[in-house]
């Protein structure tokens, strides 16, 4: 699918400066699309929006289908009248990092009790609506109350290790779950809707300013979830439940010994026989929140890394083709367009091209990797062609001024000084240029190298376990002077391809 020629800033929602200690979908996220507009960027790229499990990581969520409780801003639930303003006068503030189990631990108590407030007093126009959620989404929702509310009772970090009945979903035990929790299961399926409100809302909002979402799909999914607990047959899984075999990467730029994600591999076989419609679903829930849907893991789609689960690192594993010509088939014909961004990075071979290629979509290019040997030229801009996604780095880099200041390698600082020449300005701004001048229809670039921020504000590093996922945008960093340099970058480069003021919907 062709898109057309713009640039966009990556930022997580947990990373936005809102109140109560994480990013949300409050006042600082409608500031954060004000500065988009400001700065003529016509694109917000997030990460995954699931609620996340053990290490925070947005792409090992206990759902894929469902939004994370804690991006629900109390501020507007308050607004809604479903809670008084009084009981968010303890929020934390704006500034400093995600401390995620002390926000699940404060956070959570409040949002369900909105939520009880909700139901009781059952706003005639918006109960109207929230039922109508319920039937569109029942096919996850149901679940998914089911899920969260026996993780929650039984305090474990897994479904298997629950009581029989439930771990193997006996229905007369569900039934009587059902019956006899109605009403936290009720609880559950609204702070969901909330979720979509908000979402929908300042989806709207964005769009209306000439901001599209792109949306990021993790091809596996966790282990310790709603979606392998509700369909062990599509997930390989020995009789009593384990993995046979798990996810990750063979040893690549990140580690020496692989990353050995750990997530329970697909049974392509019978996700084929059936149609695809789990990924069907997933891929209707996701074009329901997004405009563009970056497909984390793209290779994995042709061939994925399959490591024995006995196994403690990722080396010890073997490349297995999947049917991906088939699901994309499959989806195109469901759906028309896909909207998909290949993430191609990695070992990339021909077959993985030619997938890519044959469904049209645009692969990714990070400009840090451009400066070692001559093979990394690929991702150097005057070897991108149009049909691609083009970065300083991703949220699993070290922020672009971090990179430069710890490259050791004398070689490639020579070759970035040679293609940049930077000068007072540092290096970081270069880099963002380069990028917004090559030819790539699509140009993206982390909060963080916008900022010219070092290290410490890295998101993510690959294979390790803790410590990521928390930083957050300072704020009143969003100011007019930066909104203004990007904004006269993105016009000689021809990015933006909406004026100034255009009203989109």
């Amino acid at each position: 699918m062709p898109f057309e020629r713009s640039s966009g800033l990556l930022l997580h929602i947990t990373s936005l400066p809102s109140y109560g200690g994480i990013g949300d979908m409050g006042p600082a996220a409608y500031a954060f699309a004000d500065f988009l507009a400001a700065s003529r960027q016509r694109l917000w790229q997030m990460l995954p929006l699931g609620p996340t499990g053990y290490g925070n990581s947005p792409y090992a969520t206990l759902s894929a289908f469902a939004g994370n409780p804690l991006l629900i801003s109390l501020e507007h639930l308050s607004d809604w009248g479903w809670i008084g303003g009084e009981r968010l006068a303890g929020m934390r503030g704006r500034s400093g990092e995600v401390d995620f189990h002390e926000v699940e631990r404060t956070k959570l108590p409040l949002l369900e009790e909105a939520a009880r407030n909700f139901r009781s007093h059952k706003n005639p126009k918006q109960w109207k609506r929230f039922e109508q959620y319920c039937r569109d989404n029942q096919y996850w929702l149901d679940d998914y109350a089911l899920y969260t509310l026996l993780r929650t009772r039984l305090g474990t970090n897994s479904w298997k290790a629950w009581p029989e009945e439930f771990a193997q979903r006996q229905p007369d035990a569900l039934a009587k779950l059902r019956k006899e929790s109605a009403q936290e299961l009720a609880v559950i399926q609204i702070i969901q809707f909330a979720f979509d409100e908000q979402w929908a809302a300042l989806r709207d909002y964005s769009l209306k300013r000439g901001v599209r979402f792109i949306g990021d799909v993790a091809i596996f999914v966790n282990y310790d979830s709603v979606d392998v607990w509700t369909n062990r047959h599509i997930f390989e899984l020995d009789e009593e439940g384990s993995p046979i075999r798990v996810s990750g990467v063979p040893p690549d730029y990140f580690s020496q010994t692989g990353q050995r994600w750990g997530n329970p591999l697909y049974r392509w076989d019978a996700l084929e026989t059936n149609g695809f419609d789990w990924w069907v679903s997933r891929i209707r829930r996701a074009r329901a929140l997004y405009d563009m849907i970056r497909l984390d893991h793209f290779r994995g789609f042709e061939a994925y890394w399959a490591i024995p689960a006995n196994e403690q690192t990722a080396i010890n594993g073997e490349w297995v083709t999947a049917p991906g010509e088939a699901l994309f088939n499959r989806l195109r014909e469901v759906f028309g367009e896909l909207p998909f961004i290949a993430e191609d990075l990695g070992l990339i071979t021909p077959e993985v091209d030619h997938l890519r290629e044959k469904f049209e979509m645009p692969g990714m290019r990070i400009l840090q990797f451009g400066f070692g040997n001559k093979a990394a030229h690929n991702y150097l801009p005057h070897k991108y062609v149009t049909n691609t996604v083009a970065y300083t780095g991703t949220h699993d880099n070290d922020t672009t001024r971090g990179w430069w200041e710890s490259l050791s390698n004398q070689d490639e600082r020579a070759a970035v000084n040679a293609y940049l020449s930077p000068g007072e300005d540092g290096v970081v701004w270069p880099m963002i240029r380069a990028v917004a001048t090559s030819v790539a229809d699509i140009c993206l670039f982390p909060m963080q190298d916008v900022l010219d921020l070092g290290s410490q504000a890295r998101m993510n590093t690959p294979s390790k376990p803790d410590a990521n996922w928390s930083w957050r945008c300072p704020e009143g960093v969003l100011t007019k002077q930066l909104a203004t340099r990007l904004a006269a970058m993105t016009e000689i480069a021809d990015r933006d391809p909406v004026p100034p003021g255009t009203q989109l919907k």
